[in-house]
């Protein structure tokens, strides 16, 4: 019988030093990502889903050619964000350009030549005739974060996809300069969305820093380790893991706010991804939510 076993937490943080604050993506992670998930597939109990996710990575990657060029923020902006701790490209403050749409049909396209489930092609021929502005609206409910029963739930892994690469870009068109600190720390400097997961990094500059991941644009801020993402506190915090195994992926639990987010040490698996083993590791979700904890963490692909 599997169980949940406490994990005793390490450092936490290195000597002091410079400290990279942000880490921006690299532009190829979709195709990083793609081969980390089919890896993954090879004997899991979710195997179908693991290669249809890495299928659709590789599909926002090739979308990720055929942008073209995008509106960007301007200086005045850009300055604005900075001297009111606002994210540069919100959700729900950035108008998106209509070339998220290009992306999305794009990605669509790619998807259609590979093997996919029935329901699958039916999400996607439903959506390749979707009007714009029901688009749009899609998108809109996604990022907003609702849940209600207007939220097309068989579209959301091709709509997060698209956004997903159309955020891409911008940020990495942007560079890591353009952002500054938010007043809310535990959101994404660059989008201002939730954290996905965190990350202990094993770089030569932030070896054994943890690094929240954001589950859209996929830029990297810092966090100190052994404290709350959400509510701060350092009291009542515990990590779990399952019996047996991967020992790189734990659930961080705080007591406080009764939530958990997941904790990826790159130094047990230098090649894991953190939304491909976000998904991969879903039976953790499924034992902590057993045990009354909510998951704090955002993933377009475990609606």
């Amino acid at each position: 019988m599997t169980k949940i076993n406490v994990i005793q937490p390490g450092t936490i943080e290195p000597p002091p030093g410079e400290i990279p604050f942000l880490l921006l993506p690299p532009r190829n992670v979709f195709e990083r990502r793609a081969a980390r998930l089919s890896a993954l597939a090879e004997g899991h109990a979710l195997a179908d889903y693991l290669r249809f996710l890495a299928a659709l990575a590789h599909a926002q990657h090739e979308a990720m050619s055929r942008f073209r060029q995008v509106l960007l923020p301007d200086a005045q902006q850009l300055e604005l964000c900075r001297e009111h701790g606002m994210p540069l490209l919100g959700t729900r403050g950035w108008v998106r350009d209509p070339e998220w749409r290009e992306a999305l049909r794009c990605i669509l396209t790619e998807l259609e030549a590979g093997a996919l489930p029935e329901a699958a092609r039916g999400t996607i021929a439903r959506l390749k005739n979707t009007d714009d502005e029901s688009l749009e609206r899609l998108a809109e409910t996604l990022l907003a974060g609702d849940n209600d029963e207007e939220l097309d739930r068989a579209a959301i892994p091709f709509i997060g996809a698209a956004l997903q690469a159309y955020w891409l870009h911008l940020v990495t068109t942007l560079g890591a300069g353009a952002f500054g600190r938010l007043e809310t720390p535990h959101l994404c400097p660059a989008c201002g969305s939730a954290p996905m997961v965190s990350v202990v990094s094993v770089g030569a500059s932030d070896h054994g820093l943890r690094y929240l991941t954001c589950p859209l644009c996929n830029m990297q801020w810092h966090a100190v380790r052994i404290k709350c993402v959400f509510c701060d506190t350092t009291k009542g915090i515990a990590y779990y893991g399952i019996e047996g195994g991967s020992a790189a992926v734990k659930a961080e639990s705080c007591d406080a706010c009764h939530g958990y987010l997941k904790i990826l040490y790159m130094e047990k698996d230098p090649n894991m991804d953190a939304l491909a083993d976000d998904v991969a590791s879903i039976a953790l979700d499924v034992l902590m939510t057993e045990s009354g904890l909510t998951r704090k963490g955002t993933n377009f692909f475990l609606f």
